[in-house]
């Protein structure tokens, strides 16, 4: 088991594919992009199924996450998810995406084995989407979503970060589009993950005045007996149900002490912290020959150097060298 020095069990894998993105959003990266990572650096397809085959047959991972970047734009997506679908045991497998290209593939992603997706979607206007992603693809992304409904990819959540000036008086029309079409919406709060290291505490949307904006037309109550455990979102019935909206306060209200996630970037650094500034190599090690149980145990001794918190309420507190699109959701 990926077990920590508090006693926190890691069941949940989170994969990045690649640190390419079709996306520039203002929160995530500049405008001209990044360095991409060479294709000699990123793990194989046949790596990254091993990865998760040591990880779901030996360290007890039960769920797998593939993100990016953006995962759509690897060329192996479907072939990954259907091999690791005949793994045994299986994991449950998920997808963040932006949600542009979802359409020509959601049929074939759900057909390999992949059991639901969420889709990052920030707002309702088009020039909104233009402002934030500096693309013109807002409708690429309604219609992932609408294929990715119709394929069957439940439930199906959708991710929105609220930019305070930008799009923070949207979080209601959100909420009741999403439960319109059925969608679960989890609002996030902006975390500094940010390429140009340019976040502020004060300019971030807080979970306390996402819920404040959703309350002035919804009624909102806790789902069942709120305990939250592992799961990063805290979850509200709307209008007493059935549908739900989830808001992930990583900053106001983190979730460290029940974490149960560990991160395999897309060049085979393990992660045991979203907002660690230390990586284990493991692409160095697999390309040397190591056995899987040689594997197995250099991840579990990265996740034994797991510490108890985020360390965002620090004063001290920096950010990781990487972005989240190189580190993966």
């Amino acid at each position: 088991m990926l077990i920590d020095t508090y006693g926190r069990v890691a069941t949940d894998l989170r994969v990045s594919l690649t640190d390419r993105c079709n996306l520039r959003c203002t929160y995530c990266m500049p405008e001209e992009g990044l360095q991409w990572l060479a294709k000699p650096d990123l793990l194989t397809d046949d790596e990254i199924v091993r990865m998760v085959r040591i990880a779901v047959t030996r360290l007890g991972v039960t769920d797998v996450r593939f993100t990016g970047g953006e995962p759509l734009l690897r060329p192996g997506l479907t072939g990954i998810v259907e091999r690791c679908a005949a793994l045994d045991p299986r994991p449950r497998m998920s997808l963040t995406t932006n949600g542009i290209g979802l359409s020509r593939t959601a049929d074939a992603l759900r057909a390999a084995g992949l059991d639901r997706v969420n889709v990052s979607l920030d707002t309702l206007r088009p020039d909104v989407f233009r402002t934030l992603t500096r693309r013109d693809r807002h409708a690429d992304v309604l219609a992932g979503l609408a294929a990715a409904s119709a394929a069957g990819l439940d439930p199906l959540k959708v991710n929105t970060v609220l930019m305070r000036g930008v799009n923070d008086d949207e979080a209601p029309d959100l909420l009741r589009w999403a439960v319109d079409h059925g969608y679960e919406l989890r609002f996030i709060e902006q975390m500094p993950l940010d390429a140009q290291h340019g976040w502020q505490r004060g300019d971030m949307v807080t979970a306390d005045e996402i819920l404040a904006a959703l309350r002035t037309r919804f009624h909102l109550t806790p789902e069942g007996d709120s305990i939250r455990g592992s799961a990063p979102a805290e979850r509200w019935l709307v209008d007493g149900g059935p549908a739900r909206v989830g808001v992930i306060g990583s900053v106001t209200r983190p979730f460290c002490r029940a974490c149960d996630r560990t991160r395999l970037t897309a060049d085979g650094q393990v992660r045991n912290c979203l907002f660690a500034r230390e990586e284990s190599d493991l692409r160095g090690p697999l390309r040397s020959g190591a056995s899987d149980e040689e594997i197995a145990e250099l991840w579990r001794a990265a996740m034994r150097g797991k510490k108890a918190g985020s360390g965002l309420d620090d004063p001290a507190f920096l950010q990781p060298d990487r972005p989240m699109s190189a580190i993966g959701g």
